[in-house]
């Protein structure tokens, strides 16, 4: 193994220093939670005589630009998972948190 010899303390303490600040932003940087336009927002829908989770469900996939081109029944599992419902039973009046951007 070759020895290695520091002929410039005072470089290397700078330049040992500079990285370390470096490599320290930058993992402060990745380790913040982020909060962009990805972040959910929500609507809340009451149910009225007649609806089901299915239609109201297919009414989001035209209407709703976050679940465009999505499964029906993801959007549906979406909503029950959202509103912890144990089944897709709806009753009139209720309130249904739905998700939007």
């Amino acid at each position: 193994m070759k020895n290695v010899k520091i002929i410039n303390k005072y470089k290397f303490i700078r330049t040992s220093v500079t990285l370390l600040l470096i490599i320290g932003m930058a993992l402060w940087i990745l380790n913040r939670p982020s909060y962009s336009n990805s972040e959910e927002k929500y609507k809340i829908e009451y149910v009225v005589k007649g609806d089901t989770l299915w239609k109201i469900a297919e009414e989001e996939i035209e209407q709703n630009a976050y679940f465009k081109n999505e499964d029906i029944r993801n959007v549906i599992l979406e909503i029950r998972t959202l509103n912890q419902m144990a089944t897709s039973d709806i009753t009139e009046g209720m309130e249904i948190k739905i998700p939007i951007y």
